[in-house]
């Protein structure tokens, strides 16, 4: 194979989660040049990645359906040997299905699935037999691949890790407070209990995207925690891998940031509320720590995903998660 494309256009933390996807392939193609499609925004995480070719970008934000034809139309002239579709949604199944490669890969739960060469069962679940989303994308190619072992990984730069340097001359933790998903996030009066018990030479510095930077702000005044700074919007994807990397902990949600973790190797204290890790998504690193309500709910967990809201309006399972529970881990 020459050419193969690796398709994943859902969150951040998906995109995390196909890397061991491009290391196989890498390994067992070494001559290869593989492309990646992921969504507008996310395209810095695989910056200067050193196992791509091309990130290619498909900007849903406008015009999403008029530049799905346009994307297909440039995939079909790039003649693919292969295409490997991670994402089960019907927009990118059709760009698989019409993509003209001969090897069309893809997951069953895929409404365009009739048309790939191979498709694959999408074994999801809550129970300690399930196997986690990394196993379940590499099953996706063992029809063309040997490799199954991969872990994840990110690349940052040594530019990335000068520009966080400034940040590591004392002991730290990081903490990437928000989430997409009101019911994935450990509320916000809780980190705010957490931040001001810690003692005050401890450094914290805070996570996340621009439009995290209030929720931070905000923690960091209502602790009164003085060695604290956030950091939300001020670092690329890659320098917050890379200020992880080193971290006494990081304290992360059911999200994106604790797939930043895992493929840093970074230590893990992930936080769930609605969820659980039994449907494939925690964290991997090797010294992680999950951190769950000791109350017994019949309602957790309500989801794969999260909500906006709690259905059942008491948010228990992230209410009743005890403050003693994140610091003990330090």
């Amino acid at each position: 194979m020459k050419r193969i494309l690796i398709i994943q256009t859902a969150s951040l933390g998906d995109v995390v989660l196909a890397s061991p996807v491009i290391e196989c392939l890498s390994h067992d193609y070494p001559q290869a040049k593989i492309d990646f499609l992921m969504k507008y925004g996310y395209e810095g995480v695989f910056r200067r990645h050193p196992k791509l070719h091309h990130v290619i970008v498909w900007d849903k934000t406008e015009k999403k359906y008029e530049r799905l034809w346009e994307l297909i139309k440039i995939i079909r002239e790039k003649k693919y040997d292969a295409v490997v579709n991670l994402q089960r949604f019907a927009s990118s199944g059709l760009i698989t299905a019409l993509s003209g490669s001969k090897t069309r890969i893809g997951f069953n739960k895929n409404p365009f699935s009739l048309f790939f060469t191979k498709s694959v069962k999408h074994k999801i679940g809550k129970g300690k037999n399930y196997p986690h989303e990394v196993e379940r994308n590499l099953k996706l190619i063992e029809s063309i691949s040997k490799c199954d072992t991969a872990k994840m990984k990110l690349y940052p730069s040594q530019q990335d890790f000068a520009k966080v340097s400034q940040f590591k001359t004392a002991a730290y933790i990081t903490i990437a407070p928000a989430s997409i998903w009101f019911t994935k996030q450990y509320p916000y009066e809780k980190w705010v209990d957490f931040a001001s018990r810690l003692h005050a030479d401890f450094r914290i510095y805070f996570l996340g995207s621009p439009k995290e930077k209030e929720i931070s702000d905000k923690i960091i005044k209502a602790s009164g925690h003085a060695n604290s700074l956030n950091l939300a919007g001020s670092l690329t994807f890659l320098e917050s891998a890379a200020l992880m990397k080193d971290a006494i902990m990081n304290y992360v949600n059911d999200s994106a940031p604790m797939h930043f973790a895992s493929a840093m190797d970074a230590n893990t204290a992930a936080v769930y509320c609605s969820t659980v890790p039994g449907f494939g998504f925690g964290p991997l690193a090797k010294k992680s720590v999950i951190i769950e309500t000791k109350k017994r709910l019949g309602c957790k967990p309500c989801g794969l995903h999260g909500f906006k809201t709690c259905p059942k309006k008491h948010f228990d399972c992230g209410n009743t998660i005890e403050t003693d529970q994140l610091l003990e881990i330090l």
